[in-house]
């Protein structure tokens, strides 16, 4: 079958939302949405405290994982990414991070003209509805009345306030707004979650727009192709069951399908690196060594410590407990099942050598891991990693054919600072957990364990126990033509092509501070001014600290 629309958005999740809801704004466009996943309206995505399940199941996840990990004694670590509506907004944790203003003035300088952070704050209060727990808060850095709900956390585990205070007692600062003027410091998080409910991309943005315009539309089916003609891009050809259908765009194509699969979908296009092209047999329409390249991400560990006193959540991990939080939650949205339990954290300096923050904690009263397997007991831990890796990877295909599962390989640990930095994160949070305020919480140590100190030592539990924190960005970075792996300018133009765009997490040219769902829906937000011609936002001259 062959149809056709004016603008096609491939994926439906962080950005992919929000460009089809802004080009929908303007009802002289017809706007297809073309998202390979199902419906997102499972209570296991729905509830906040469930987040483990749907990054878990096939139904909602692609199901990726990275190829054996070199410097990880060959471990494949999970790559979960959303294969439902709203992306990976609909499987991720909900922690809410812009980012720190210096990455975005770092984009600018290596070639990303127009997105240093005076040029992206704009974008960032556009799309935000912050409600602060204090209704006096500073609001001038933030947006009140944006799509996107975030709520700022209301922690009440007495190991929460514990951890703040214990972040006071080890000599660093506090935060009011790590998204506001100073990201610095321990703080209470931002969450993506509204009415005791997660609150996706698809749900500020694209739902809406499905509900009250008649110009967008929503379908399902795998993106395959880009069908590209001389340097222009015509439509796409997707599967949907067994059947084959194109869909032709009269003005643009946009991919928003994530890191890893905007890529994937360019190469077998034909459009990517022309040497890795021709092993297939794949026709090589733009020779784009960029493509695939650059990959980052984040990668943590967990910090366990056992808790002398029975105040943390493992009361409630039995199954009588989660339906009580289940039911609670099903009838009036509100108990431990509105929250996804990520409520304080901090952003910190590994030393005075860093200008600005380069580690990120999470702080959880419990002991778990990310896939629901958990110590024994009442424990509490904390999430660490080094922000900004130089480690990078690849994204390549397996084989000719575009059902394969790509091949992701991250590189991860493959620099030597990596280990450095991973060392003094595991001394940093050793430092927090030896505080007074833990003296009355505080039991052994259960991992890395009080034996594990020697430079060898902690070598060797990162390389067995460091997780992805499911961060993957960069593989097809923004830059200029002076940049041979740049993939798109400024504007998300896919170079020496026509009508052909990337906008989502893809063309991040290095990694933000935190958790990247935030500058993700920041660049659909941007983008679309961009491809609906407007004059961009006016830049702001607010100076961080």
């Amino acid at each position: 079958m062959v149809e056709s629309t004016d603008f096609i958005v491939v994926g439906s999740g962080s950005a992919g939302s929000v460009v089809a809801s802004r080009l929908s704004e303007n009802d002289k466009y017809n706007v297809t949405v073309i998202e390979a996943g199902g419906s997102d309206r499972s209570p296991l995505i729905q509830m906040p405290a469930a987040l483990s399940y749907p990054m878990n199941m096939k139904k909602y996840d692609w199901g990726y994982q990275s190829e054996p990990e070199d410097h990880l004694d060959g471990r494949c670590l999970v790559t979960p990414r959303g294969k439902v509506l709203g992306g990976s907004s609909s499987i991720n944790g909900m922690i809410y991070v812009r980012g720190n203003p210096k990455d975005f003035d770092n984009w600018s300088k290596s070639g990303a003209q127009g997105w240093s952070y005076s040029d992206v704050l704009p974008y960032f209060k556009r799309m935000e509805h912050w409600s602060p727990v204090d209704r006096e808060a500073d609001t001038s850095w933030r947006g009140t009345s944006g799509p996107l709900r975030i709520q700022q956390a209301q922690y009440k585990n007495p190991l929460m306030s514990a951890f703040l205070e214990a972040g006071k007692q080890a000599g660093f600062e506090f935060s009011n707004d790590y998204n506001g003027e100073s990201q610095e410091g321990f703080c209470a998080f931002d969450q993506t979650i509204f009415a005791g409910e997660r609150f996706s991309a698809a749900k500020a943005y694209l739902l809406p727009a499905l509900k009250t315009r008649k110009n967008i539309e929503l379908r399902n089916g795998k993106v395959l192709r880009v069908i590209v003609e001389k340097g222009v891009a015509k439509g796409v050809e997707y599967l949907k069951g067994k059947r084959k259908h194109i869909l032709l765009a009269s003005k643009e194509i946009i991919l928003a399908a994530s890191s890893i699969n905007s890529p994937f979908i360019l190469m077998h296009s034909g459009i990517g690196p022309a040497d890795h092209l021709r092993e297939f047999d794949i026709s090589v329409k733009i020779d784009l060594p960029g493509v695939g390249a650059n990959l980052q991400d984040h990668l943590e560990l967990y910090i366990q410590q056992e808790c002398t006193k029975p105040v943390s959540l493992f009361k409630y991990w039995n199954p009588f407990y989660k339906a009580i939080i289940g039911l609670e939650w099903l009838l009036f949205r509100k108990g431990i099942g509105a929250s996804n339990q990520f409520e304080v954290g901090a952003f910190l300096r590994s030393g005075s050598n860093s200008s600005y923050p380069d580690i990120q904690i999470h702080f959880l009263p419990l002991a778990v891991r990310y896939d629901g397997s958990m110590a024994q007991g009442h424990g509490f831990q904390i999430h660490v990693g080094p922000m900004r890796s130089k480690s990078r990877g690849t994204i390549r295909l397996r084989d000719g054919n575009p059902s394969s599962l790509p091949k992701i390989k991250f590189n991860y640990m493959s620099e030597p600072s990596d280990w450095d930095d991973f060392r003094q994160c595991i001394r940093i949070v050793r430092k927090i957990f030896a505080q007074n305020a833990f003296d009355c919480f505080r039991g052994p140590e259960i991992q890395p364990g009080s034996n594990v100190q020697t430079d060898q030592d902690l070598n060797n539990f990162i390389k067995k126990n460091v997780e992805s924190a499911y961060h993957p960005c960069g593989t097809c970075k923004i830059g200029n033509t002076r940049d041979s792996m740049a993939v798109v300018d400024n504007e998300c133009k896919v170079f020496g092509t026509e009508n052909l765009r990337v906008v989502d997490s893809s063309i991040f040219p290095s990694i933000t501070n935190g958790n990247i769902n935030a500058p993700t829906i920041m660049v659909g937000e941007k983008a679309s001014d961009h491809i609906l011609g407007k004059a961009p936002l006016p830049r702001t001259n607010f100076i961080p600290k």
